[in-house]
């Protein structure tokens, strides 16, 4: 058991209490980084690797046929193990997105490819539930069942808004406990269903969820009706019948009083280590326990914890995840240090025996390496040098390569995008910032302003524009000028470009005849005027 300080290499501003640590194809990713994707990694999912005391992030890239995958805190993270005999992916649910907004998709993570020079490519798939589907929350718990040979998810507990009918304007942005219902869906054909239990007499979130074969443990949480961390334990017993499922739950006696704490399972077998958490809003739970899952049912034994540093044991909060079998990655705010240029301290927690982190050290070698983001001409020294060689001889391939992340090679926000202070009253907060528009979905719609030095980007909601002006003003040939510099009234016509009429010649019929003409002297014109009177 050791705890190491890791010092984060220009990557620190990423990590936010809510994030993800997912493992695909042997490669730990991090997801649900803290603010909106910016174009040096756009799908905001993030290689990471631990060497030498140092953490360091790579982008990620995505299939062209994936679809958008936003941050997401807090979200029920689901892994269909391949210990399990389930291919290995991630099923992702729920969350709070970087503008307090709450997601309902489900969302599938699979591995789609290894380049030669192994770089990881993901696809990202959205999946559509039918029936009584789960609405939007954070803090929920996914697990897979397996019972008569079919496999279902099973989803429990979670947070949200209130009910639409129910929110007042000092209560808009409050957050309830969702109805304590257990939802059941398939993978193959997306149908899901709603069941009520008695023993689920109140909502919880932020618990622990253990699934073994048909059985499902749910483990601590909080209450925010009671505002308390009961110590409770179910067990949630699934049969996949024929017809419909049959879902009955157990109370236990055995269970802890903790909420938030971190998870790390250690192997093939069904055993798991909890490793922080709190056991109430000023205290946290600085002892580990033990899990093991066997036939018999669910055993909790106390674990040595840690030799904690003092910037841990004094903090008031604390966060991570796993980070591998017997891994956790833990971090802690610095709390008020001004000297400190980071946020927050990072520890790497490590429950591996000596031979283990042997190993894992040398699969984790060859499972992070990588060159640069485009595929290269086959055979190029920085791929053929990966062909033959042994995971432990690729470590220090890329040490001078530049596709690790750089916060320092992103704009300023503050001063350049589209949370930049626009005008003396913008009123604008990325943390609090809402849709306003209907054209607005993650960012605020901005408008270019004319005046001044090559001009400068104002918001649309900051310059009182209603939605049908700011259409007609995108759509027509016009030049806008903001409040500051003379507002709406103020507007230019662009001149129409000139465009000369052309010359329509018209067109000559070829080999047009004439009538015939008959010429008549005035003598005989009378002649045959007299006769035909």
């Amino acid at each position: 058991m050791t705890l190491q300080p890791l010092t984060p290499v220009n990557c620190a501003g990423l990590l936010q209490p809510g994030f993800s640590l997912l493992q695909l194809d042997g490669e730990l990713l991090l997801f649900g980084q803290k603010g909106w994707p910016k174009r040096s990694c756009p799908t905001g999912v993030f290689g990471v690797r631990f060497k030498g005391g140092e953490m360091k992030l790579r982008a990620i890239s995505f299939s062209n046929d994936s679809c958008y995958l936003p941050p997401l805190r807090c979200p029920a993270v689901c892994r269909l193990d391949p210990y399990d005999g389930l291919p290995e992916s991630y099923l992702i649910h729920g969350g709070r997105t970087p503008n307090n907004e709450i997601s309902s998709s489900l969302y599938m993570l699979t591995t789609d490819s290894r380049g030669c020079n192994r770089k990881l490519t993901l696809c990202c798939k959205e999946r559509e539930l039918v029936g009584e589907v789960p609405g939007a929350r954070y803090g929920h718990t996914m697990s897979m069942v397996q019972s008569r040979g079919k496999t279902a998810c099973v989803l429990f507990g979670g947070r949200s808004y209130m009910p639409a009918g129910e929110r007042t304007t000092e209560s808009w942005n409050s957050v309830v406990d969702c109805p304590p219902q257990v939802f059941l869906f398939d993978l193959e054909f997306g149908c899901s269903s709603a069941h009520t239990l008695p023993e689920l007499s109140d909502g919880q979130s932020f618990h622990l969820a253990l699934a073994r074969e048909d059985c499902v443990y749910f483990l601590g949480g909080h209450s925010l009706t009671s505002d308390s961390r009961p110590p409770r334990l179910f067990r949630l017993h699934v049969e996949l019948l024929q017809g419909s499922p049959l879902l009955s739950c157990d109370t236990l006696e055995t269970g802890i009083s903790i909420s938030s704490a971190m998870i790390t399972r250690t192997g093939p077998t069904h055993r798991y280590i909890i490793l922080g958490g709190y056991q109430s809003d000023s205290q946290k739970r600085m002892d580990c326990s033990t899990v093991i899952i066997n036939d018999k049912g669910i055993h909790l034994e106390p674990l040595e914890s840690p030799q904690w540093t003092p910037d841990i044991t004094h903090s008031r909060t604390w966060f991570g995840s796993s980070a591998g079998e017997g891994i956790v990655l833990l971090a802690v705010p610095t709390e008020g240090r001004p000297s400190q240029a980071d946020m927050h301290y990072f520890y790497q927690v490590s429950f591996q025996t000596e031979g283990e982190a042997r190993e894992g050290e040398g699969t984790q070698g060859c499972s992070q390496e990588s060159t640069d983001y485009d595929d290269s001409t086959p055979l190029e020294d920085s791929e053929e040098l990966y062909f033959g060689r042994d995971p432990h001889e690729l470590e220090d391939i890329d040490d001078g390569k530049s596709d690790n992340y750089n916060e320092e090679d992103e704009e300023d926000e503050s001063q350049a995008g589209y949370w930049i202070k626009c005008s003396l009253g913008c009123q604008v907060d990325p943390n609090t910032w809402e849709p306003y528009y209907s054209t607005e979905l993650h960012r605020p719609a901005m408008i270019f302003c004319s005046r001044g030095e090559g001009g400068h980007w104002v918001h649309a909601q900051c310059m009182e524009l209603s939605e049908t002006l700011l259409l007609r003003l995108s759509q027509a040939s016009k030049r806008y000028f903001c409040l500051d510099h003379g507002g709406v009234p103020h507007q230019e016509m662009t001149p129409p470009r000139q465009v000369k009429a052309l010359k329509r010649t018209p067109m000559k019929v070829k080999d047009r005849k004439t009538p015939p003409t008959i010429k008549m002297s005035p003598a005989k014109k009378s002649f045959f005027r007299r006769l035909f009177d």
